[in-house]
């Protein structure tokens, strides 16, 4: 998942506005009705998960370098009800977990003289870049890599793990949750986004449909699949809801921020416009819930202190839809300004009593850095 700036632009309407109408009413309906006719075999609803749930983000990304083996099977052993993946294409189609395209701040590859020469600015959702971009290696290339700490600044402990990992493709990521769900007797369930859609669409690589080819082999494309999938581009949801029945999230940044398909079709509607009644019910339309920021939940003032929770919860649910939002983390840096104790901004605040603010605005799970912490505050929450 990506936290993108309040003032940055968002994703893209997939055709505008008529044609996102009728993908909404006609592809959701084409592959939810094959497969209810189908009935498939499954591991029971989302709906059917603890809660709050408690999503690993990008696996346990508070202690080891994010989107690695590593990371997802510390968030599995701390208990994470899911565990996330961002997913990014290669220059030959494969696709593999990275929060970004921009591999800079993930990887060693600055320390390898033989890509010296892929270094480039590229302009990715409108903003540029300068770096080393999946798009530009090969599978076979970016496995010589090993990733790295993307904040080294916060958490300095985490680089002890840099380079003991590699980078993981997305297949790699299904066979090993199928192992791990034998090995421990219970689906392990995966949170997949597809990031910057419409950009690799435009480049030829275009994510949706050899994730759906993937999801067919491995088992997860069903309504009842372990398996949610989520995107800042609404429209890639709704191409994924005629090629599988997985559940979808359209994710949610700042309030003047546009999805980067709305900003390339033209669509003028901002994401305060998604999460009015209106905006939801369209959503409700392709998707089964929500991933809002924070604080499109609780506003933060001024100071950065919380202020009086919103609507969205009770009008996304009067819709059906669930919310999951982002982003916990433990340091104080990270947390509003009434939950962060002593001056060092990288020490540790009162996390459990931010949790358990967020809780009582009746969200439904949470995207957390420290899923052990989040996993013990849900259950504080739950005996209460």
């Amino acid at each position: 998942m990506t936290e993108q700036a309040q003032t940055s632009p968002g994703r893209r309407t997939l055709l505008g506005a008529a044609v996102l109408g009728t993908a909404a009413l006609g592809l959701t309906g084409t592959a939810d009705a094959a497969e209810r006719s189908r009935g498939g075999s499954g591991h029971g609803s989302y709906r059917d998960l603890p809660r709050p749930t408690v999503i690993g983000h990008r696996g346990a990304s508070g202690y080891r370098p994010e989107h690695t083996l590593g990371s997802y099977e510390l968030a599995l052993d701390m208990g994470a009800h899911i565990v996330e993946q961002d997913l990014v294409p290669t220059r030959d189609g494969h696709l593999v977990c990275r929060h970004e395209n921009d591999i800079t701040g993930t990887t060693d590859v600055a320390d390898h003289p033989e890509f010296a020469g892929l270094r480039t600015t590229k302009k990715v959702d409108g903003v540029p870049l300068t770096g080393w971009f999946t798009e530009d290696f090969t599978l076979a290339e970016l496995k010589t890599l090993r990733a790295t700490e993307r904040i080294p600044g916060n958490r300095q402990e985490n680089t002890l793990y840099d380079g003991r990992w590699e980078i993981p493709t997305f297949e790699e990521v299904l066979r090993w949750a199928d192992r791990e769900g034998r090995r421990r007797g219970k689906p392990v369930w995966l949170y997949v986004e597809t990031k910057h859609p419409s950009y690799f669409r435009g480049l030829g690589l275009g994510l949706e449909e050899p994730l759906a080819r993937l999801l067919r082999r491995y088992g997860r494309h069903r309504a009842n699949s372990p398996l949610i999938l989520q995107s800042f581009e609404p429209g890639s949801m709704l191409r994924l809801a005629g090629l599988v029945a997985t559940p979808r999230v359209v994710l949610l940044s700042g309030p003047a921020s546009r999805p980067w398909d709305f900003v390339e079709s033209g669509d003028p509607r901002t994401v305060a416009d998604l999460v009015k009644p209106s905006g939801l019910k369209w959503i409700a339309s392709f998707a089964q819930g929500i991933g809002p920021t924070l604080d499109l939940v609780i506003p933060r003032d001024g100071a950065g202190r919380l202020t009086s929770p919103t609507a969205l919860v009770a009008d996304a649910h009067a819709r059906g839809l669930v919310l999951h939002p982002y982003t916990m983390r433990n340091e104080n840096t990270f947390l509003p300004a009434e939950f962060r104790r002593g001056t060092d901004p990288n020490a540790y605040g009162d996390v459990f009593g931010a949790l358990r603010t967020y809780f009582e605005a009746g969200i439904d799970g949470i995207f957390s850095d420290n899923p052990d912490t989040a996993l013990l505050a849900a259950a504080d929450f739950a005996r209460d």
